[in-house]
Formats: structure tokens, C-alpha cells, sequence
């Protein structure tokens, strides 16, 4: 190897990994609009909240100031399981499309949960543990959320009760197993066990759920039974902060070889792979230290950026949430049963809904063969079979890359590698027979959901 040369992966030593998360709103003018009571449409208060959430991650989801946080010491402790996590020059993708453009993948897949999951599954645990709980409940699309939250909960020996979304429940049968082998009892959703599901079944008949319909029975389930809270896996500002670990190591490692990223891209559902990779960029493009292109790349069939709506909306189905504002395409509206996974959500952050709305950056819709034809280019490039949301962020990847060969810019790229595929065959089954089409929701199919936004 050259002496100047990047390795093909670079590892930070544990003295290296961040010892605080970093929260990008205390860099933000215009902070995220606050959580809505949905019957008074007044700020949600800390008491209110505490109802849902364990006590230390309310005070995390209302801090709009403090930039940095400390991670507890037991949570760095687990984090050295998998962490730091590497940062890894795709060379051989480059040659593949003989460009001059650099391209760098954060891979998050290199633990039990195979995903970026468990970064806030862990913390979010902790603090339930800590404050005496005897279990939390949860939703999970494509399984990845519910994995990582039952791995965390049998290290720190706490019941878990997941709901999971029925398309995925019966696409992803070994990732409904690997929860039970760490002790979660796994529902399909919607289901017969609460009111909420009940009703959704009874107003959809055959449905086959969407996140917003497992949010209202995991919700439920938490409120209705003595000593347990709810958590989510994405979406809120907790999550957001804890996934910065991602981020902030991506920026160690790459200001270590002195590599400044031209543009940034992440796979957006809820945004929390998006918002922590982007987070401490993000941070010094709002303080005017430097400039990047940042790109969240979104499933054509579920367009909650590009197509949807900037307003309140409840963040479930069964509107039981509080409101939050946000992308939104509707708490009612139900994507089609593809194969986007944990992408499938009516929603986006409001963190990343408020910077997008501001213009700190942009976003595309992205079809799913077109999906899993980078997939599987990167697999056969780099020899990881990388997931269907990630592979959302390796299409805008490739592409941008095409463009620099086509322009002979050098430019310097930086995605998100989510995790692994290997849960998913059966979505690349139907890709590899020629059975996986793309479908795209009309205006009408968004209307439809437009229709039931509160009225503010």
C-alpha cells in the first residue's frame, strides 16, 4: 500500500469511540416543532410523556440545547461489542464503474442484531432498567428494530413485547425467530390482543399493517400494563441523538486521514440511520463551518419526503401518539407490501422534516428494482449482501458516482451501510424470478391519506 493511500478499512481504537452523543438541534435555528397533545394540541409536558417513555429519555426528547450528552458508561461498555464500527473505501465498486469518484460506506452490520438498530436499543433499555421497569414494547417493520431491542433486553434482562408489522411477520420468519431466541414474544399486526388492533382490522380487513397500525398496539400495550414503557426505534429526537454515535465515528475516522465528504447519503423510513450518520456534518454545515450535499433516499412506494405533507399528524394509525410535525403522507395511509421493509412508515423525523423544510438538504424516491439491482451490483463488488433499506442509499450512491465518471469530477462520497441482507432473501428471490415490480402511489392514494391530517 502506498504510503497516502486510504485502507480499504479504517478501525478507530476503543479510546477513539465517542464518549457523548451528539444532539444536532442545539445547532439548529429553527428547532423541530414540539409534540402535540392530540386532545389539546398544546405541547406535550414531561409528565405527560412520562406515561409512554422511561423518565431519562423524555428529558432527552425535550433537550432542544444541550449539544452533547454523556453516554453512560455500561452503554460504552456494550457499544465495545461491535464498536467502533468501520469505515470502509468501496474500491472495488469504484473500479466496477470506472469512476473518479471516492466511495466510503459506514457498515453498521457487524453485530448479532445485523443492523445500526442497536445503537439506541441498548440505551433505551438501560434507562428502562434503570429506572425499574420490568419490560417496554415495541413495533418493528422489517425486523431489524425488534431484533436489536430483544438482543438488548435479554442482556439486561428485561421482558419484550414486539409487534410486528404482518407483511414482514410472514416475509421474515427467521427474523421473527432470532426475537424469540432472545425472549421476545413476537404479535403480528395489527392484531386481536388490543382495542387498536381490533378496530383497524375491522376497518381493513386483510390488511397486511403498516408501522403506524403496530405503533398504536405497542403504545397500548405499554399503557395498559403496569410497569412497562413504550420505545421506538426511530423517528424521535432520542433516537436520533443516540444514533450519532454513528455519525461522530464516521468524522473521527475520516478527519484522521483527512478526508472531507463532498456528499452524504442515507436510506430515510423513520430517519434514524439518516440522522445519525449525518449528524455532526449537519452540525457544522448549520454553524457555517463547512458545506455538504446531504441526500436521504426514500422507497418510491412510500414518499413521505418527496410527495408528503410538512404538518401535524398523529405518528400511528390507531392516533393514540401524540401529534408530531413533520413529512407525512398520512397516519391512514398503508404502503404497498414491498420489499422497502423498515422504509415503510407514514412519517419522517421532525428533526430531519425541519432541516429538509429549511433546505439543509435534499431527497429522492427511488423505485425498488431499481433497488435491488445496486444491491446486487454492491454484493458482487464489495462482498457484503447489504439490506433493502440500505440499499436505497448504494441506488443514489452508484448513480452519483455515474455522474462523476461522466463529468470526470473526483468527487468524495459517504453512505450509509445499514446492515445485512441475509434475513431478506425472499425479497431478492422475487428479484432474481422476475417477480418484483415497483409500484408507485397515486395522487389519489395520497389524497387519501392527506384527507385524514388533523385539523390544527
Amino acid at each position: 500500500m502506498a504510503k497516502n493511500e486510504i485502507p480499504y478499512k479504517i478501525y478507530l481504537s476503543e479510546s477513539e469511540m465517542p464518549d457523548k452523543w451528539y444532539n444536532v438541534r442545539a445547532d439548529m435555528k429553527n428547532k423541530p416543532a414540539p409534540l402535540l397533545n392530540p386532545a389539546t394540541h398544546q405541547p406535550m409536558t414531561a409528565q405527560e410523556l412520562g406515561g409512554v417513555f422511561c423518565e431519562e429519555l423524555v428529558k432527552q426528547e425535550l433537550d432542544n440545547d444541550s449539544a452533547y450528552i454523556d453516554i453512560p458508561t455500561e452503554i460504552r461498555d456494550f457499544y465495545k461489542m461491535y464498536r467502533p464500527s468501520p469505515l470502509v473505501r468501496a474500491y472495488c465498486l469504484e473500479k466496477k464503474l470506472g469512476t473518479p469518484a471516492k466511495i466510503y460506506y459506514k457498515f453498521e452490520g457487524n453485530n448479532t442484531s445485523g443492523s445500526h438498530k442497536l445503537n439506541s436499543a441498548i440505551a433505551q433499555a438501560y434507562y428502562a432498567k434503570n429506572q425499574g421497569l420490568k419490560g417496554v414494547t415495541t413495533e418493528t417493520g422489517a425486523g431489524q428494530w425488534g431484533t436489536a431491542l430483544s438482543m438488548a433486553c435479554a442482556y439486561l434482562g428485561l421482558d419484550c413485547k414486539v409487534y410486528m408489522v404482518k407483511v414482514s411477520y410472514e416475509q421474515k420468519p427467521f427474523r421473527r425467530e432470532v426475537m424469540r431466541t432472545y425472549g421476545a414474544s413476537v404479535t403480528p399486526s395489527p392484531s386481536d390482543t388490543t382495542n387498536v388492533g381490533r378496530k383497524i382490522l375491522a376497518e381493513f380487513p386483510g390488511t397486511t399493517g403498516s408501522l403506524g397500525c403496530a405503533i398504536s398496539e405497542a403504545v397500548e400495550a405499554a399503557v395498559s400494563t403496569p410497569g412497562y414503557r413504550y420505545v421506538l426505534g426511530s423517528v424521535l429526537n432520542q433516537v436520533l441523538l443516540h444514533q450519532s454515535v454513528i455519525g461522530l465515528e464516521t468524522k473521527i475516522a475520516m478527519d484522521k486521514y483527512g478526508i472531507k465528504p463532498d456528499i452524504i447519503i442515507g436510506c430515510a423510513g423513520g430517519g434514524s440511520n439518516l440522522g445519525g450518520l449525518i449528524s455532526p456534518f449537519m452540525g457544522e454545515k448549520l454553524r457555517g463551518e463547512a458545506d455538504y450535499r446531504i441526500i436521504a433516499v426514500e422507497p418510491a412506494s412510500c414518499p413521505s419526503f418527496t410527495r408528503g405533507q410538512f404538518a401535524y399528524d398523529f405518528c400511528d394509525t390507531g392516533m393514540v401518539c401524540p401529534l408530531a410535525k413533520m413529512y407525512t403522507l398520512g397516519s391512514g395511509f398503508i404502503p404497498a407490501p414491498n420489499h422497502a421493509g423498515g422504509l415503510r412508515y407514514h412519517g419522517m423525523s421532525p428533526v430531519l422534516s425541519q432541516l429538509y423544510h429549511d433546505g439543509y438538504m435534499e431527497a429522492r424516491a427511488v423505485e425498488q428494482t431499481r433497488v435491488f439491482q445496486a444491491a446486487e451490483e454492491f454484493a458482487r463488488c464489495e462482498g457484503i449482501l447489504p439490506a433493502p433499506e440500505s440499499s436505497h442509499a448504494i441506488r443514489a450512491a452508484i448513480d452519483e458516482a455515474v455522474k462523476c465518471r461522466e463529468t470526470g469530477e473526483a468527487k468524495t462520497i459517504l453512505f450509509g451501510l445499514t446492515g445485512t441482507g441475509y434475513f431478506d432473501m425472499v425479497a431478492y428471490e422475487k428479484f432474481h424470478n422476475g417477480e418484483m415490480t415497483d409500484y408507485i402511489p397515486t395522487d389519489e392514494d395520497l389524497e387519501k391519506g392527506f384527507a385524514g391530517l388533523p385539523e390544527m
